[in-house]
């Protein structure tokens, strides 16, 4: 029966990609209107991208002169697209998503770690307490990104056969959200703020990479972009900007914020303010070597 639901679901999944495609394709308008001199960077309703959505709303870009243009796209691999077709200059991702690209030959920098996390949420239909109970059950997640290393990584701690785990790929963040909410996916790996979205619909929580001081995401760079001295600039001058918001979230705290979060974030207001409190955002830092020697390593294995 699980293999005839899956069956049903993937068409299903299928279908909607279809009838949704593509995001970045949708977004060309949007880049042909640009200015060529624009800095573009690709963005996800996430709160690792916080720190951009203040510094736009709050006019940090152009306090430090710098024109920089937020582009939003609701998957990893729309920025992907978007980023390889030369559309946009820079993109918020994780480091298994930049790491394989990189593999495949594409010039990519890195310009700031940031301060994604994930939570492993369970539906609350499914009524799983332990990562054991994952057993024939559905995880949403994303192929080749950290949400997919994540997921083998915590099956294979569970003592599960990797193969009675069943991985399905649900790029689109909200989508995967909205699929717990109706009881369609028994468990998902979800950022904030939609794993706080999910907490508040009862969702049991299995794990969290803040306990591990796990940070898999990253601002990646076109190197190619970055070899121009304007482009060059221009990221110096977003760094400046990221830094400056930062400073001012961790001041003044995340309900100072809330109404960036509920709009850019696509939430309710009442998840902007269930967020957990002890949240704070890095200035900009590289990315840690550990942490690119664990994508890597997960890479290879596939």
């Amino acid at each position: 029966m699980k293999y005839i639901y899956l069956m049903v679901l993937t068409v299903l999944l299928m279908a909607g990609c279809d009838r949704h495609k593509p995001t970045a394709d949708k977004a060309d308008d949007n880049y042909q209107a640009a200015d060529s001199a624009t800095l573009k960077v690709a963005v996800m309703p996430t709160l690792d991208c916080l720190p951009l959505y203040v510094a736009e709303s709050c006019g940090l870009f152009e306090q430090q002169g710098a024109d920089i243009r937020l582009v939003p796209f609701m998957a990893q691999m729309d920025c992907d697209t978007a980023f390889v077709r030369g559309h946009v200059e820079a993109m918020v991702t994780d480091l298994v998503r930049a790491e394989r690209l990189r593999q495949q030959g594409i010039k990519v920098g890195y310009a700031t770690a940031t301060d994604l996390s994930w939570l492993l949420l369970t539906a609350k239909h499914a009524r799983i307490k332990q990562l054991k109970q994952l057993d024939d059950k559905m995880i949403a997640m994303t192929r080749f990104s950290a949400t997919a290393m994540l997921a083998d990584q915590l099956v294979d701690s569970a003592g599960l056969a990797t193969e009675r785990v069943f991985r399905i790929q649900v790029n689109n963040v909200l989508t995967r959200l909205n699929m717990l909410e109706n009881g369609i996916m028994d468990a998902m790996l979800l950022p904030e703020p939609q794993a706080t979205a999910a907490r508040l619909l009862d969702s049991q929580t299995l794990y969290d990479t803040r306990r591990d001081s796990l940070f898999m995401g990253v601002l990646a760079v076109s190197e190619v972009a970055m070899a121009d001295t304007l482009r060059k600039q221009q990221m110096e001058a977003l760094l400046k900007a990221y830094d400056q918001a930062c400073d001012s979230l961790n001041e003044r705290g995340m309900a100072a914020y809330k109404d960036i979060v509920a709009q850019q974030c696509k939430v309710k207001a009442q998840v902007a303010d269930s967020l957990p409190q002890d949240l704070t955002f890095r200035h900009a830092a590289a990315p840690r070597q550990k942490d690119i020697d664990r994508a890597k390593a997960w890479l290879k294995r596939k």
